[in-house]
């Protein structure tokens, strides 16, 4: 399994909000300062962003200090949410049944249970998912060195 880089900038940004929001709930980022401040592509940063509004996990407001925050508290958004709102929540493996197929085909009544193999890939893939739905956003930002809100603050806040 790979996850696209957009899953990690989006990650990425969330927590960066979720700094900024420590500091000031109304205070936003724009997508193209996310994208600096993590030298990425701003047109395409933008888009992933608009996955989580859409997802309602981030509020987007636009004119001259429009931007973005999270929508709801950093505790209540998890990894899994923004993972899901981009990349979707379709399992990882699929099992095609093969083992039915070819010069090895098994017999049909050999198969009436789950391919052994599809249900450990489902167990692992429902492991990862309850790792990721169990932590938060803020648990993100809660293990970060210190001073780092505070940089990511500096660096990202626009005065109002």
């Amino acid at each position: 399994m790979k996850l696209p880089e957009s899953t990690e900038w989006v990650l990425h940004a969330a927590t960066a909000l979720a700094q900024l929001a420590q500091f000031d709930q109304g205070s936003t980022a724009s997508a193209a300062q996310l994208a600096e401040h993590y030298d990425l592509p701003a047109a395409y940063l933008a888009k992933q962003l608009q996955a989580l509004v859409r997802a309602g996990l981030l509020s987007g407001s636009t004119g001259p200090r429009g931007g973005f925050r999270l929508a709801r508290p950093a505790d209540q958004i998890t990894l899994l949410q923004v993972v899901e709102a981009v990349d979707g929540e379709s399992p990882f493996y699929t099992c095609r049944e093969i083992r039915q197929r070819g010069r090895g085909a098994v017999p049909p009544e050999q198969c009436r249970e789950a391919c052994g193999l599809a249900a450990l890939m489902a167990a692992a893939e429902a492991a990862w998912r309850a790792s990721l739905a169990a932590t938060t956003i803020a648990d993100v930002v809660a293990a970060l060195p210190p001073g780092l809100p505070g940089r990511t603050r500096s660096l990202l806040a626009r005065p109002r």
